[in-house]
């Protein structure tokens, strides 16, 4: 069974739904998003009521909206209880935290924050609303004299999320604050099967431009990455099995590798892979695995296979946004083929309404070992030479 809800739904997962004339629930934004389209619908009646006589059943979204369909219609499932256990981080964290004994990690509600005793903390930490509805409040505090003036920002930031959210809502948000995570970013999708076992689809490296860099700009996946993080991966998702029942579940999750085969989780995503249909996707162009029917189907990748035909290459997800100086109104359009001719094998090139989403859209890509230049460019560039700009009177 598949939820399909906005921001976006790619070509892929359409084409694929349809192919396999996979369930859909008839939700309004599913059918928008399928007008036209041969897909298997199924009212949203008759849904809750399969899924609740088939609590196995394997269902997927393709977006965060749909967790609140699932919260309202399928509260007599464990569904609800085990996204909510993912999405609050602080819940989360006392789940596995008897695997990370040393790990420090607090709660605070909004209104505790400023008479915090934070002396004796571990620093530097990071500060972020428990569950990650905000976009904003995400803070690094690296000694106690920054403190107040932190505090004083997400007050800020808070209080501008009033016209958005109820007071009770922005008044009682808790907070998680916890240990500063060190070392290199990776992001991975994958799957408890029936019986519960894991299983992965993809590893990808988040890579930045430096140590000041938060953006999204660079994921790669390759042979290497897989084979060096596979066996510490499945360790770490054995570990949550252990704790929680997960079957038919799929899952994306931000990681840590701390020490070289040691892994730390920054965040996991319940109920989908990727955002913006872009891991799964990229999983697809690269190795041939479709993630969804892998899904869907209880199937595994064979790796070895899969790596016969692929050493030494680099599978990219790059966002194309805009990390220049140049104001959106003043784009006239996104030079969509001149970035594709500056790489060796564009795989499939994604555009989307930059002034509906504030992207312009994503590239996938092959590169060989050898030519990483390629990356490093796109890494580092604002894309200003990309944008042909509208013409003044």
């Amino acid at each position: 069974m598949i939820l399909l809800d906005y921001p976006y739904t790619s070509d892929f997962l359409i084409e694929t739904v349809v192919r396999n004339q996979f369930p859909v629930v008839a939700t309004p934004e599913a059918k928008e998003i399928l007008l036209g389209r041969n897909a298997k619908l199924i009212s949203e009646k008759e849904a809750i009521a399969f899924i609740k006589a088939n609590p196995l059943q394997p269902v997927y979204t393709n977006s965060e909206n749909s967790i609140a369909w699932i919260q309202q219609n399928l509260k007599e499932t464990s569904l609800p209880d085990k996204i909510e256990t993912f999405k609050n981080k602080f819940r989360f964290r006392e789940l596995i935290q008897e695997f990370y004994p040393d790990y420090f990690f607090k709660s605070a509600s909004l209104i505790e924050l400023r008479n915090l005793e934070i002396s004796h903390f571990k620093f530097p930490f990071i500060i972020k609303p428990a569950v990650g509805f905000f976009s904003i409040a995400v803070h690094k505090v690296d000694s106690p004299e920054d403190w107040q003036g932190i505090v004083s920002k997400i007050e800020v930031q808070m209080e501008k999320t009033r016209s958005l959210y109820p007071k009770e809502v922005v008044s009682n948000t808790d907070f998680i604050l916890e240990e500063y995570i060190s070392g290199e970013e990776y992001a991975f999708d994958c799957y408890f099967d029936q019986n519960g076992n894991p299983v992965i689809l993809n590893v990808l490296h988040h890579v930045f431009s430096s140590e000041y860099d938060v953006s999204d700009r660079v994921y790669y996946s390759s042979e290497e990455v897989i084979s060096k993080l596979h066996q510490p991966i499945l360790d770490f998702l054995h570990q949550i099995a252990s704790k929680i029942d997960l079957r038919n579940f799929p899952l994306h999750i931000e990681i840590r590798e701390t020490e070289p085969g040691k892994i730390n989780p920054i965040e996991v995503n319940p109920m989908r892979f990727g955002g913006w249909c872009t891991t799964a996707d990229l999983t697809w162009f690269a190795y041939g695995i479709n993630s969804y029917e892998y899904f869907f189907h209880s199937k595994r990748p064979d790796w070895e296979k899969v790596f016969e035909k692929r050493k030494d290459k680099k599978y990219s997800l790059i966002l194309l946004d805009n990390q220049s100086d140049v104001a959106q109104e003043d784009i006239a359009y996104f030079d969509f083929d001149a970035i594709a001719k500056d790489f060796e094998k564009p795989l499939h090139v994604r555009k989307v309404n930059m002034d509906k989403f504030g992207v312009f859209g994503f590239l996938f890509t092959e590169t060989s070992k050898g030519n990483e230049k390629e990356l490093d460019e796109i890494l580092h560039s604002d894309l200003k030479k990309y944008m042909v700009l509208k013409v003044k009177n």
